[in-house]
């Protein structure tokens, strides 16, 4: 589709002869012809027989391998480079990138759960849980431009968000963010989803859940009775409904607070 736009840009906007296009693009005259003669197309199609394939007369063969396979325990299953070996042993010639491209075809259509496809769904009752995160914003106050922290506050069950923006990330801010979160969601639900901010956890021991908490934040949470629970380390999507919403909603304009429609 380019060299098609840029031969009618040449004939048509700059004026060059035909000859001088076909010198310039390597095309035959009677295509620049064809295609100069023709309405502008808005996609170009090239239609190519599909030849047959050395892989073709081993694919059976291949196919009952990973399907035997699949009912093994995973340590005692064949690696692509082991089939490819055996296939070779049984007189395939190809080479092994179209063995790795038959195998992921073949788990794709059988379905076959991977690392990367499984997932956990989150669901959560009402008044449960909320997120909390914060982002950095840039807003204009009074004809100024300056950067500010964005607290999000979001409930897990509704989505119902409050924003409240503050210079810094200090334990001050942190505290006030939480009253007028939690004022203005109408309520404090049981458990708090954080990830491993200063201001919350001084030391992560280890792996695991295991944390040391910041005293002041410890007192935070008793005097709201909020379960706080920490997300593992570098595993933002634990807390996936606030982080999206950091990373996708722009600070206000004016004023501190923003307030999402009711929901």
């Amino acid at each position: 589709m380019a060299t098609y736009a840029k031969v009618r840009r040449m004939r048509l906007r700059e004026g060059l002869s035909i000859s001088e296009i076909a010198r310039r693009t390597s095309l035959s005259r009677n295509t620049i012809k064809a295609w100069l003669r023709a309405s502008t197309r808005s996609e170009m199609s090239y239609r190519r027989e599909a030849g047959p394939k050395k892989l073709d007369g081993h694919r059976e063969w291949l196919r009952q391998a990973l399907e035997i396979d699949a009912r093994r325990p995973r340590k005692e299953r064949r690696t692509a480079l082991r089939l490819f070996a055996q296939l070779q042993a049984e007189g395939f010639d190809g080479s092994y990138t179209r063995v790795t491209e038959a195998i992921r075809a073949w788990r794709a259509e059988s379905g076959a759960v991977t690392a990367r496809s499984a997932f956990v769904p989150l669901r959560f009752e009402w008044g449960e849980a909320y997120q909390f995160d914060w982002s950095e914003e840039g807003i204009v106050i009074g004809g100024v431009w300056r950067k500010v922290q964005l607290a999000h506050m979001k409930l897990c069950a509704s989505r119902a968000f409050w924003l409240v923006a503050y210079p810094a990330q200090s334990h001050e801010m942190l505290f006030d963010a939480h009253l007028r979160c939690l004022t203005g969601l109408g309520g404090i639900a049981r458990r708090g989803i954080y990830d491993n901010m200063k201001t919350a956890v001084d030391r992560v021991p280890g792996r695991g859940k295991a944390r040391i908490v910041n005293a002041r934040f410890t007192a935070m949470t008793a005097h709201y009775l909020i379960d706080p629970d920490f997300c593992n380390v570098a595993s933002g999507w634990e807390k996936g409904r606030v982080s999206k919403k950091a990373c996708r909603t722009p600070a206000a304009a004016s004023g501190s607070e923003r307030r999402s429609s009711a929901s």
